[in-house]
């Protein structure tokens, strides 16, 4: 498992970069054939209050599977990384168990694969979830123009949504717009593997 740990307005002590590698380490245990974990850990400087740290733990495995998970409402970097830590566990959880849907393909794993893996630290203390019964409930058909994705973000707000899928007439290409939490705007890009 490769840990790539990158801090932004913030002062990657020794003592910080060991914490996190001890708690990350730990993944590996739970979520088999981990290729790659990024840790981005960051101060927000504000104006009012006290500043806040962002922990995001992006988790990537073999299988082509990514996982996120981040938390910025904790002035403690040691605290937010812990929480961030939660939430990728509560990730992990969900994880396994989509491997029992249909057409899960590549990115299920396989029974000996879960079979090698510790239970999670939270399941415990975590009420057992009913069976997943998710299920498509509604299709749309949506006619795509060609935009720019200033057009986009002023379509996507007149809707209100928080994600407007447009064809870019830039790039050629079809786009995902989403409002992040912090009030800026992403795009997601296809790019076929």
């Amino acid at each position: 498992m490769e840990l790539k740990i990158h801090a932004r307005n913030l002062d990657l002590t020794p003592r910080l970069q060991d914490y996190i590698e001890k708690k990350v380490n730990k993944l590996d245990r739970y979520l088999p054939n981990i290729q790659e974990v990024r840790v981005d850990m960051a101060v927000e400087k504000r104006k009012q209050g006290e500043d806040m740290s962002i922990a995001q733990l992006t988790v990537r495995n073999e299988r082509g599977v990514i996982l996120r998970a981040e938390e910025k409402r904790q002035p403690d970097p040691y605290a937010a990384l812990d929480l961030a830590l939660d939430k990728m566990y509560r990730q992990i959880r969900r994880y396994k168990g989509k491997r029992k849907r249909k057409g899960a393909g590549r990115y299920a794993a396989s029974e000996a694969e879960l079979a090698a893996m510790e239970p999670l630290p939270l399941e415990h203390e975590i009420e057992e979830e009913a069976e997943d019964k998710t299920s498509i409930v509604r299709r749309k058909h949506v006619a795509l123009v060609p935009m720019s994705e200033e057009e986009a973000i002023d379509q996507m707000e007149l809707l209100g949504h928080d994600f407007f899928l447009f064809f870019n007439a830039e790039t050629a290409q079809l786009g995902v717009l989403y409002r992040r939490e912090d009030g800026n705007y992403g795009v997601l890009e296809p790019d076929l593997t």
